[in-house]
């Protein structure tokens, strides 16, 4: 029975998650209130303070899921990949971007984080998990590049700290713009080329060189 009690509870957690994504990807973060998120769940407003103190930990729970669930990508393409650190990193934006397309869940959570979420009033505080994120995110790019400067798949003078911020700038500003305007270009067809692109300013651009071989 308390197994029970204890899957009941978590799926009642994973339905007022899944309806505040519906209603933070409808609405924008602030604009929605959790009664409304209760009321989409079919649920009320005490089901959602029974797992979450208020709006931003149910928020922060969405985003930092999402970000687990992009690790777990990254894990599964060193699997499908485990001697090509470069393919690795390739395939995986492409599969990434793709699923923007395909995968109705992940644009909307993308979509709440680049465009419906404002870091004012109540969610000003999340500006520090943002900016945790981002800076967490760069030793781990520059960390994939060395593998690759390791295995001859990219150039040995690369400045790997330089190429992270550009890679991630690059790669954020691509979802950001499609995100705005899904009609300003076909992203299932445009990715393997968006990426090949990237990977070729890495290749071949002697501003992200190392200053003694600039």
């Amino acid at each position: 029975m308390a197994r029970k009690t204890k899957a009941q509870a978590q799926e009642t957690k994973s339905l007022l998650i899944e309806a505040a994504i519906d209603c933070f990807a409808s609405r924008g973060v602030s604009a929605t209130s959790l009664s409304e998120i209760a009321e989409h769940a079919g649920m009320t407003r005490g089901a959602i303070y029974w797992h979450f103190k208020n709006k931003i930990e149910l928020f922060k729970e969405i985003w930092v899921n999402s970000d687990q669930e992009i690790d777990l990508l990254h894990l599964e393409f060193a699997s499908l990949y485990p001697n090509d650190p470069l393919g690795q990193l390739k395939h995986f934006l492409i599969s990434f971007l793709q699923s923007l397309v395909v995968d109705e869940r992940r644009r909307k959570i993308m979509e709440i984080i680049y465009h419906k979420c404002e870091f004012v009033g109540e969610m000003q505080s999340m500006n520090q998990l943002d900016q945790k994120l981002i800076l967490e995110d760069y030793p781990k790019i520059a960390e994939k590049l060395s593998l690759c400067i390791q295995a001859n798949q990219l150039p040995l003078t690369l400045d790997t700290q330089r190429s992270a911020v550009v890679c991630r700038a690059y790669i954020t500003g691509v979802i950001e713009n499609w995100l705005f305007s899904p009609a300003s270009f076909d992203m299932q067809a445009l990715a393997p080329t968006l990426v090949q692109t990237m990977i070729d300013l890495l290749q071949y651009s002697p501003s992200l060189r190392t200053a003694s071989h600039c």
